[in-house]
């Protein structure tokens, strides 16, 4: 089995978006669990009459408990496993981190139709145990700073969940 490296927690915090929980529903049971090793990616834009990073997405690695890669995180967000077996999420709970520029943890539910081969059964995907990725706000202040990037690095562990 295996385990990813996440992204979404910008988007959500971007939209004022909160849930209570990030636990997966009674009755889920882990299909994979891997340790994301990467970096979440911002854009400084201009909005509402002030400036903001943008959440662009992860490119991160997914490692087993070893160290070896299963596959990689990007933009979607996605998780693909070297296989090509992948899974897309849409956020539907996030927890803020209690540590200044750490993502935070969030549950994800599978986008219908994105999950194929050994993730074809995964219903949720749940991002925890996050260090770093968050972008420094004091980077992003004025009009020079708009369309600037920011690569921030993060770890995140991702486990994959099916229903019974």
């Amino acid at each position: 089995m295996i385990a990813a490296a996440g992204m979404a927690s910008a988007a959500m915090a971007a939209s004022g978006q909160t849930a209570s929980s990030i636990e997966v529903p009674a009755g889920a049971r882990m299909v994979l669990e891997v340790r994301g090793s990467g970096v979440q990616i911002y854009r400084c834009t201009a909005a509402n009459g002030g400036f903001q990073w943008t959440l662009k997405g992860p490119d991160a690695k997914l490692l087993d408990a070893n160290g070896i890669q299963l596959g990689t995180h990007f933009a979607g967000p996605t998780w693909k496993l070297t296989d090509g077996s992948q899974v897309q999420g849409t956020v539907v709970a996030s927890e803020q981190a209690t540590q200044a520029g750490v993502v935070p943890w969030l549950l994800l539910r599978a986008k219908p139709g994105t999950a194929t081969g050994q993730l074809a059964d995964v219903v949720y995907i749940r991002r925890t145990e996050t260090e770093g990725g968050g972008a420094d706000a004091s980077a992003c202040q004025g009009s020079e700073d708009v369309g600037k990037t920011a690569r921030v690095p993060y770890l995140a562990k991702y486990t994959f969940y099916a229903e019974k």
